[in-house]
């Protein structure tokens, strides 16, 4: 038996690194009152604080929820999808293009590698949240681009991110 209401959980749930980053600043503030060297914790403390505070609000607006269809699975630089009615595995250091498809219905994320068929992951599949750290990984992506047009939710496919050196087509 819960006494938090499920929409509740959910919510703390998805900001979970800046109620702890919030936590973190507050035992901060609060040593950095005092004098000595716990005077110069606290104020190391404010700092790990404020920065798990702004990659939280980052992880916070990336997770678009749960119950999608599907487990995504990331390990050690393989994203692997285990999806109702299809499936498959990209190597991040493989990957040549990245997209949102705000088109399907949920939207879906389009990881595209050379010779295979395209990896369409939901957006809400079990799990991928924890696509934000393998897409982190790739070289030169604009993280705040890609939460704007995760939120925007286009209704056709957008290029988030694209090997260097490819043409787009």
């Amino acid at each position: 038996m819960s006494f938090i209401r499920p929409e509740a959980r959910a919510a703390l749930m998805q900001w979970r690194e800046v109620l702890i980053g919030g936590a973190v600043a507050v035992l901060g503030f609060w040593w950095a009152s005092g004098f000595g060297l716990l005077q110069w914790l606290g104020f190391a403390l404010i700092a790990v604080g404020v920065v798990l505070i702004l990659t939280g609000i980052q992880r916070g607006r990336f997770r678009s929820g749960r119950g999608g269809p599907g487990v995504v699975q990331v390990d050690e630089g393989e994203v692997t999808y285990y999806g109702p009615l299809n499936g498959g595995s990209v190597a991040m250091a493989d990957l040549m293009r990245l997209e949102l498809d705000g088109g399907s219905r949920p939207a879906v994320w389009v990881l595209t590698q050379a010779g295979v068929q395209p990896l369409q992951i939901p957006v809400n599949a079990e799990g991928a949240d924890g696509l934000f750290d393998a897409f982190a990984t790739l070289p030169g992506l604009k993280t705040e681009a890609m939460l704007a047009k995760l939120k925007a939710r286009p209704n056709h496919s957008v290029v988030i991110w694209q090997k260097p050196g490819m043409l787009l087509h």
